[in-house]
């Protein structure tokens, strides 16, 4: 269900005034603030498609991140919208179209190439020193300031080393644009600042070639990336010179290790083709030999998902607890007994991390209805009553998330996102025992046999005095 908006609606002071366009998990529109000269642009998400949560988890990343980023290689944050009336981004608007209105000409003149790759590395290398990853460089999220610099947008996939990554712990798949993921990407590692190189080098690529390097994979095809080199740039486009071919494929190395070390090094080797190495890559006109591609697939066989050492040392030095909340009608008392437990928690471990966690069970044969009567989605009103439980906790915004998973077994579910999240400690509630609930066993009572991790049960003051009757 998408939300009906019109030309004159006034949002927390902002006029719409053009929509830009529908995207798959937004809307974009033009709008403007009373005694505010500059140009600005509304992202709105769209949160009643309740059958998927991504656009949810992916407008709150985006909305954690944007405050945070400075500089003229992002869009100035503006302003945001609470999530409970009417979520959105407000920041500036850059004048013109994203590169992707140079696709239908490509192969574009290897010169023009060159003078794009350089921008966008040089906006690259900004975000990471801001300590962000994009995670989803293509066309359509760079655009050029009149100055000249490149301008990267959509940080829906991002990851923020010092943020929660909200992505990673409430799904279990890749992000970002197949044609242009990295190999440790499809491997869910969403850590390192060079798979925004190899998406860099799959664009220069393109628009040198005329095609995509590894085409338009789908489901498990994007796993041939782990293995398959490309058909070389030359082969495709023989205007292109040795040096940039050379810079190109380096950027698409499966390794990581084998490209550039910074988009810095990548921008000066752009700049300064007098000063690139060559190496057997730039006389390259064939793909590698059958015998190294059978190596690599021997090796992606049982290639996993990567650790970054940065991002595991600094979830180490504080311990992870996750609060796995009931909000059912009925369980009130029994969620502040979890938050009184929680700030003792918190008063010992004072860098914990808090998870706030809700499990939104679903039918394992029906069709579920997942929206009120109203067309409101369920996903989002959990949401919002997670962050009424832990508003009240004393601890900084970016140490707490909220998550409302969708799964048939409340249990597994909590259990695997402990499990896949490195979780320390679980803070769940228990119910008053039933005859019932002996029976089938309890959600609580399995989270206590097969957690990987401490777990303390917490019970109401009410339900406790009834046991001790």
């Amino acid at each position: 269900m998408r939300a009906s908006f019109r030309p004159g609606t006034v949002i927390d002071g902002f006029e719409l005034l053009e929509p830009l366009g529908l995207g798959g998990t937004a809307d974009l529109w033009t709008v403007r603030r009373e005694g505010d000269p500059t140009p600005l642009v509304m992202k709105i998400p769209l949160l009643h498609d309740s059958d998927d949560p991504l656009p949810i988890v992916s407008f709150e990343t985006e909305q954690m991140i944007m405050p945070r980023l400075s500089g003229p290689h992002v869009s100035r944050f503006i302003a945001t919208g609470n999530i409970e009336t009417q979520p959105y981004i407000v920041m500036e608007k850059i004048p013109g179209v994203s590169l992707k209105a140079r696709l239908p000409d490509v192969p574009l003149p290897w010169q023009e190439v060159v003078a794009i790759g350089v921008k966008v590395a040089s906006a690259l290398h900004d975000l990471h020193r801001q300590r962000v990853v994009h995670l989803d460089v293509k066309p359509s999220n760079v655009m050029f300031r009149e100055t000249g610099e490149a301008v990267l947008i959509d940080f829906g996939f991002s990851r923020h080393e010092l943020l929660p990554d909200l992505l990673d712990e409430e799904f279990r798949e890749p992000f970002g644009t197949t044609p242009y993921m990295a190999p440790e990407q499809v491997l869910q590692d969403r850590c390192d600042p060079r798979s925004d190189l190899f998406a860099l080098g799959v664009m220069l690529y393109f628009f040198v070639a005329g095609v995509r390097p590894f085409g338009t994979p789908k489901g498990g095809q994007i796993r041939r990336r782990l293995w398959r080199d490309p058909v070389p740039p030359r082969a495709k486009n023989p205007d292109c010179p040795p040096w940039l071919q050379e810079i190109i494929l380096r950027c698409l190395e499966v390794d990581p290790k084998e490209r550039y070390a910074t988009a810095a090094q990548l921008a000066l080797d752009l700049e300064h083709p007098d000063q690139v190495q060559l190496t057997e890559r730039a006389e390259r006109l064939e793909r590698d030999s059958g015998m190294k591609t059978f190596r690599r697939w021997l090796k992606a066989r049982n290639a996993r998902p990567l650790e970054s050492p940065n991002i595991a040392g600094q979830l180490s030095r504080a311990p992870i607890i996750l609060a796995a909340i009931d909000l059912s009608p009925g369980s009130e008392d029994l969620g502040e007994a979890q938050r009184v437990l929680v700030r003792r928690i918190l008063n010992i471990e004072s860098e914990a991390r808090i998870a706030c966690v809700n499990v939104l069970k679903l039918s394992r044969i029906a069709i579920d209805i997942l929206e009120d009567e109203n067309g409101q989605s369920l996903h989002v009103q959990r949401l919002v009553q997670l962050r009424h439980w832990g508003a009240s906790l004393d601890i900084p915004k970016e140490r707490m998330t909220y998550s409302v998973l969708e799964a048939p077994d409340p249990a597994a579910a909590l259990i695997d996102y402990a499990r896949h999240n490195n979780v320390d400690h679980i803070v769940v509630g228990a119910r008053a025992s039933s005859a019932f609930r002996r029976y089938l066993g309890s959600v609580s009572s399995r989270i206590v046999a097969e957690a990987p991790c401490s777990v303390t049960v917490v019970r109401s003051l009410k339900d406790r005095r009834a046991a001790g009757a």
